[in-house]
């Protein structure tokens, strides 16, 4: 039995635990992801899909959990990304109350801003 086929036998085996348990499974918030080398996910075909609760689920580039933006080869390059994005925003967005603060409080809201997005998940990013 190859990966692949383990991984349809599992959703199958989830999809039977929700209806046991009296539980919906949501076939459209649900994604397929295949974690693994470049080399290694090139034998996989990621044309067809996983049928998940009745329907073809296509696999995904990358996938967001819990905050944390993971793609195939976990090489953190859109979660970086994603991160850098949104303290540019909020450090964008904190001109307008510039003027506002002190010099300090100004250093400090901007540390805060940036540090925080930094800091979450951080265990996961030790050395990359």
């Amino acid at each position: 039995m190859n990966d692949l086929s383990r991984l349809i036998n599992c959703t199958d085996d989830v999809s039977r635990w929700f209806l046991e348990s009296g539980l919906l499974l949501n076939p459209t918030k649900t994604e397929v992801i295949v974690f693994g080398t470049a080399c290694r996910l090139k034998a996989v075909d990621m044309s067809i899909g996983i049928m998940v609760a009745g329907s073809n689920i296509k696999f995904s580039n990358a996938v967001k959990l819990l905050g944390m933006n993971l793609d195939r080869c976990l090489t953190m390059d859109s979660h970086v990304a994603s991160v850098v994005r949104s303290s540019s925003f909020h450090i964008r967005a904190l001109r307008h109350i510039r003027p506002r603060l002190t010099l300090d409080a100004a250093k400090s809201v901007a540390v805060s801003i940036v540090g925080s997005r930094l800091d979450y998940c951080n265990s996961l990013l030790h050395g990359t």
